[in-house]
C-alpha cells in the first residue's frame, strides 16, 4: 500500500443509537471505512440515511455508542474531551453549509480566528496566503456583510485550511451556493486534494458535487451499501436513485467504476 493509499481515517464498527428504549434510533449500524491519506471522497445516500452522523464521528464531533475511530493512528476514544478538542483544532478542518463568520471581524480576523485560538501568533503571510488560494487576495478587510455568499464560503474555506490539517471535513458546503459559485468550493477541494496530499470527505447530496471526488461511499439506513471509483454525475445519480427505490437497487451491488455503472 502506497503512502497516497494509506488510510488515514478508519471507522471499524461504528454504531451511533439516539436515545433509548422504544423511542431509540439508530443512525449509524456497524460501519467499517477507510478514507485513504490525499483523496477525496463524497458521501451520500437518502434523507436520513446517517451521512451527517457518519461525518460527526469520523471527525470526533461526536461519540460513537460502539466502535472505534482513528485518525492518523490516534484512537480517538483514547483522549480526553480537551486532548480531543485540540486534536481536531491542530489537525482538522472544517466546513458546513452554513459559514460560521463572526461577523464583526474581517475576512483576514475570520481566518487567523483557529490559529489565534491555538495560542499562535498568526502570520499575516500564511493568513493572506490561505486567502489568495481561494481567490480572496484583495477582500482581507472585508467584513462577512460586504461579501457575497460565495465569498462568504471561500473565506471559511481559507479558515479551515489555514492550519494546514490533515483532513477536511465538509458537510453540504455548496448547499447554499449557486452553481457557478459552487463549482469554485469544489475546485478548491479538489486542489486540496491534488497539491497539497489533503484528504478530503465531503457528505453532499448533489451528483454533480460528487463527481469531483475519486470516490463515492453510499448509505442507507446507516450502513454503507457501497462505493463508486471515478465517479461521474450520471453514473451517481442513476446509483442514487436506485438506492432511493429502496433493498434490490444497483446501491447493493458493492464498488463499481463510473464506466461500468453507466454501461449496465
Amino acid at each position: 500500500m502506497t503512502e497516497k493509499q494509506a488510510a488515514v481515517v478508519r471507522l471499524r464498527q461504528v454504531r451511533k443509537v439516539y436515545g433509548t428504549g422504544p423511542a431509540a434510533v439508530t443512525a449509524l449500524d456497524g460501519v467499517t471505512i477507510d478514507f485513504p491519506a490525499g483523496s477525496f471522497t463524497a458521501v451520500m445516500g437518502p434523507s436520513g440515511s446517517g451521512k451527517s452522523t457518519l461525518l460527526q464521528m469520523a471527525a470526533g464531533l461526536d461519540h460513537p455508542t460502539a466502535g472505534e475511530v482513528s485518525i492518523g493512528g490516534v484512537r480517538l476514544a483514547e483522549l480526553s474531551e480537551t486532548r480531543l478538542t485540540r486534536f481536531r483544532r491542530d489537525r482538522l478542518g472544517f466546513v458546513f453549509q452554513s459559514f460560521n463568520l463572526l461577523p464583526f471581524l474581517d475576512a483576514e480576523l475570520n481566518v487567523a480566528l483557529p490559529l489565534l485560538l491555538a495560542g499562535r501568533r498568526p502570520g499575516r503571510a500564511a493568513v493572506t496566503a490561505a486567502l489568495a488560494a481561494v481567490g480572496l487576495a484583495d477582500r482581507l478587510r472585508h467584513r462577512p456583510a460586504e461579501l457575497s455568499g460565495g465569498q462568504q464560503q471561500r473565506v471559511a474555506l481559507a479558515r479551515a485550511l489555514v492550519t494546514g490539517p490533515d483532513v477536511l471535513f465538509a458537510d453540504e458546503p455548496t448547499g447554499a451556493l449557486d452553481s457557478a459559485t459552487g463549482r469554485q468550493v469544489l475546485a478548491l477541494l479538489r486542489k486540496a486534494a491534488d497539491e497539497h496530499g489533503q484528504t478530503i470527505v465531503l457528505v453532499t447530496h448533489d451528483p454533480v458535487a460528487a463527481g469531483y471526488a475519486d470516490r463515492v461511499v453510499f448509505l442507507r439506513d446507516g450502513r454503507v451499501v457501497g462505493d463508486l471509483v471515478d465517479p461521474t454525475p450520471v453514473a451517481v445519480a442513476d446509483r442514487m436513485t436506485a438506492l432511493e427505490a429502496g433493498p434490490g437497487g444497483v446501491g447493493e451491488a458493492g464498488p463499481m467504476r463510473a464506466g461500468e455503472a453507466e454501461s449496465r
